[in-house]
């Protein structure tokens, strides 16, 4: 991506429909010079480029599977043909055909839907700081470039753990993958549901992972190998610190048993820890790990420290983003300052919740259950 961000994104255009938006007029600010005011709609070009660039920053946005929509709702069809579809057959027979109540079988349609949320982005430079600082010009580059980092982590942090019963500002908008796995337990369209199941508020462990591998269905182990765990940075630094702690066994020991011949991890955002059972452990840091645990008569149980762990296909996660990107550039004389307002519209849906296992009431630092 260029330095000048897309062609200056935050840059509205002019009325000859030279910039990035069109249609704008001029206003006079109080230091004399003139800026542009108007829409910013980004051409789709720009808008993928912006996109892009917003997820540069994030983890399990950019793991996940991207439909940039041309409208503000789509449907995406899934098939089925279930399994143990197999008969006898002998030679000559033809009861094998007649006889025989449901011996042809049918393929299972249904949909996914996916529906956008429009989202909202302000911020705001006064004049002093852009006739004052040491970038000039640049500064609006700058600024535009961390705020799509910041409306990246912002997009992610409610594509996870987004809630809107739960009301926190910020994140119920819609509801994200976490919650939408949490309850869509229950059959639906001829397709079993997802499942949940609770560690006890004890701390990670081996018995986690185990437990969510044992409510796996057994055809998706079939594809063992492009299945992921996702936990919280927390989870995934204790799963790390039990490793090393267990039997005095040293890290590069313990780990290469578990997670076999591979190159070791760098640390960072979205890096995989040791192997669990052969399958990678994704570190997903905006994974809630403040969720209450209930119910658990040990002391500090009940404490907001607890999160979860998932089980499931990196590409099992939808992301629905509306093409149309709109930034808005406007000069405020009274108050000095160039006000910014970016618009767009995200949503997010699971493919197939059968193939999807929490593991909820982690605790941070628990005592684990091995």
């Amino acid at each position: 991506m260029s330095n000048t961000l897309i062609e200056k994104v935050i840059n509205a255009g002019t009325a000859s429909g030279s910039g990035l938006g069109y249609g704008g007029t001029s206003v006079t600010g109080a230091q004399g010079t003139t800026a542009n005011t108007g829409t910013g709609l980004l051409y789709p070009d720009q808008a993928n480029r912006f996109i892009d660039y917003m997820w540069d920053a994030t983890i399990l946005a950019k793991a996940a599977r991207t439909i940039r929509m041309r409208s503000n709702t789509t449907e995406i069809d899934k098939v089925s043909v279930g399994q143990r579809l197999l008969r006898a057959a002998t030679e000559a027979n033809p009861t094998d055909y007649t006889s025989l109540s449901g011996l042809n079988q049918d393929a299972q349609f249904s949909k996914v839907s996916l529906t956008t949320t429009k989202l909202r982005l302000d911020w705001e430079l006064s004049s002093e700081s852009l006739e004052d600082n040491i970038e000039g010009a640049a500064l609006e580059d700058h600024i535009a470039r961390l705020m799509a980092t910041q409306a990246g982590n912002d997009i992610e942090d409610v594509l996870i753990n987004g809630s809107v019963a739960g009301g926190v500002t910020g994140i119920n908008m819609f509801n994200g993958w976490i919650t939408q796995a949490k309850a869509g337990t229950s059959a639906v369209q001829g397709y079993n549901g997802s499942t949940v199941v609770s560690n006890g508020g004890y701390g990670i462990s081996s018995k986690t992972f185990n437990k969510a591998l044992s409510k796996m269905p057994r055809k998706y182990k079939q594809r063992r190998n492009e299945l992921r765990f996702f936990a919280g940075s927390n989870l995934s630094q204790d799963y790390l610190f039990n490793l090393t702690g267990t039997n005095a066994t040293p890290y590069d020991i313990s780990s290469g048993i578990i997670r076999g011949d591979v190159a070791a991890n760098n640390g960072g955002p979205g890096s995989v820890t040791p192997f669990a059972f052969g399958v990678p452990v994704i570190s997903v840091p905006l994974m809630d790990e403040t969720q209450l645990g209930t119910g658990y008569s040990a002391a500090g149980m009940n404490s907001a420290t607890h999160g979860d762990l998932v089980l499931t296909f990196p590409q099992n996660f939808i992301v629905g983003i509306k093409r149309d990107v709109t930034v808005f550039r406007e000069f405020k004389a009274k108050k000095d300052t160039v006000e910014y307002t970016l618009f767009i519209r995200v949503g997010c849906a699971i493919e197939n919740l059968e193939a999807v296992v929490v593991v909820k009431d982690i605790k941070q630092g628990g005592a684990t259950n091995d």
